[in-house]
């Protein structure tokens, strides 16, 4: 157990962020950076796709309340 908490730990710095110089960063480096972002685009298409199919869900028990 550590003395620490988790909250005082200091953030990881993220992979990649937007608009940031990609200059000096090697082949290698840039292709992990595709392939997080790449990773993250798909996480982000299915939680779209969980929250479309909860609105419907709720859109049609309200239609039919109404």
């Amino acid at each position: 157990m550590s003395i620490f908490s988790d909250d005082d730990r200091p953030a990881p710095k993220p992979l990649h962020q937007l608009g940031q110089d990609l200059s000096m960063l090697s082949l290698s480096e840039i292709d992990q950076r595709i392939e997080a972002l790449n990773a993250e685009i798909e996480r982000l298409k299915d939680m779209r796709t969980k929250k479309d199919a909860s609105r419907s869900a709720a859109d049609s028990f309200f239609r039919k309340l109404g």
